[in-house]
């Protein structure tokens, strides 16, 4: 494989990654945008959707395609809990207050699934097989084709819900202006409730399609969900199309550095990324105005 081959197979590598990333910072900037909370718990909703997956596959025997929606399923039941049980009940928290307090959940949910599933690493099925697919002189495997499709089906629906339906464009209203939106009649309570629905789904899946990947154990949230955040942060805190390039940036820039030149920098290359765009542009890719355009 000559060098022009190897970069592509770290691009596509990277795509796939990014995409992962992607799914994760989405989740967050939902939850920002309508709360103005940094949610520190939304990697642990990723790990949820790969230990549930797993437990009801193993433990209880349930074929594949019925454990993924019941794992995102009680997985979004977490997060509608870790709202109405640590968030809700808070009157004029501080920002710092909120952020410990998810903070602490994610400990709490880390601790939790440690203890119910212990440090064993898992890894799910395929979906459609392990034969690679040769892209140019590089291969991918058929499980990068389900992240890529189901990344896109979450970007179309996303615009379409926030754009097109009556939740959505409340939701974006709350995120303008809280106080605005409920002069008008928005519950802006229900709209709170509606981002950690949206967000610890989108958490759940990204766990679930990555976990035939990279395995999943009760720790893999706290890695990924940096990644994450840094993908919102590079994308502006956009809960749309910003954040889908931070996510794709990021995981490519990511994987090129892993493959040319150590694959020991991985992880610091992601925070790296982030601090440089920090001093150079501490508004992310996009402008305020534009995040919200997209």
């Amino acid at each position: 494989m000559d060098l022009s081959q190897q970069i592509l197979q770290y691009v596509l590598s990277g795509l796939s990654t990014g995409a992962i990333y992607a799914l994760i910072g989405l989740g967050f900037a939902i939850i920002y945008n309508s709360t103005g909370i940094i949610n520190f718990a939304q990697g642990e909703f990723v790990m949820l959707g790969g230990m549930l997956s797993f437990f009801f596959l193993t433990t209880l025997k349930l074929p594949l395609f019925a454990s993924i929606p019941l794992a995102v399923f009680t997985s979004t039941a977490a997060g509608i809990a870790f709202e109405r049980l640590a968030i809700r009940p808070l009157k004029n928290a501080t920002p710092m207050s909120l952020v410990i307090i998810t903070i602490g959940a994610s400990i709490f949910i880390r601790g939790l699934a440690m203890l119910l599933w212990g440090k064993d690493t898992h890894a799910l099925p395929s979906f459609s097989g392990n034969d690679p697919i040769s892209v140019a002189g590089a291969t991918i495997l058929p499980q990068h084709i389900w992240i890529f499709a189901i990344t896109l089906l979450v970007i179309i629906a996303n615009k379409l819900f926030f754009y097109y339906t009556i939740s959505g464009k409340a939701m974006r209203a709350c995120a303008f202006n809280r106080r605005a939106a409920s002069l008008v009649g928005i519950d802006v309570k229900r709209m709170v409730l509606f981002s950690f629905v949206i967000s610890s789904a989108l958490g759940s899946m990204a766990g679930i399609i990555i976990a035939p990947l990279t395995m999943t154990a009760y720790d893999v949230g706290i890695m990924l969900g940096l990644k994450g955040f840094c993908a919102a942060i590079i994308g502006g805190m956009s809960s749309g199309v910003g954040t889908v390039i931070g996510g794709l940036v990021l995981g490519t820039l990511e994987s090129l550095g892993a493959g040319l030149i150590s694959s020991g920098y991985k992880d610091a290359i992601a925070f790296i990324i982030l601090l440089l765009l920090l001093f150079v542009r501490p508004q992310g890719l996009f402008k305020k105005g534009e995040t919200e355009r997209v």
